[in-house]
């Protein structure tokens, strides 16, 4: 099964593309969209639809996941991360694409067992996953994959994670 992972984003939306076989993993690619800041809203929303678009024509994936969004304190942010996330939400439902979603303590829990993970403890578990090199950059792109990691681990009790 083919799997895009997303880390929702709107300067960068990070994406990990996988094949599950069994209870193995292959990296099929990984990267991000990125938008410019001064670009108006608009524009850069209308960016990231068309990369998700052409993201999902390319590498055909059967089902989505992506993280959900926590954030503390910055309002501002959290709205325009939260009009972005739901563009790349409609790239993938206008393709027809089941979608699921997890939390970040879903996440580190999945991808180290530990659910106080911190950032590089997860990159190196990626890479050890799907036998990379070197740890994937940037930060978005390794969190998009540790996503996609996270369903494939997830698929016998995927109905539990399914977006309504």
């Amino acid at each position: 099964m083919r799997i895009l992972g997303i880390d929702p984003g709107l300067a960068l939306v990070g994406f990990g593309i996988i094949d599950c076989i069994g209870n193995s993993y292959k990296l099929v690619d990984y990267g991000v969209i990125e938008t410019k800041a001064g670009l108006p809203l608009p524009s850069r929303l209308e960016k990231i639809y068309k990369l998700m678009d052409q993201l999902i024509e390319t590498y055909k994936p059967e089902e989505v996941a992506f993280e959900e969004l926590f954030f503390n304190k910055n309002v501002k942010t959290a709205i325009a991360v939260g009009h972005a996330r739901g563009v790349e939400i409609l790239a993938c439902k206008n393709k027809g694409l089941d979608i699921f979603e997890y939390t970040p303590l879903q996440i580190k829990q999945a991808i180290t067992g530990y659910g106080r993970a911190d950032k590089k403890q997860i990159q190196e578990m990626v890479k050890l996953l799907l036998n990379m090199e070197k740890i994937p950059k940037p930060d978005d792109a390794a969190d998009g994959l540790a996503v996609a990691i996270t369903h494939a681990s997830s698929l016998n009790f995927k109905d539990m994670f399914r977006m309504r």
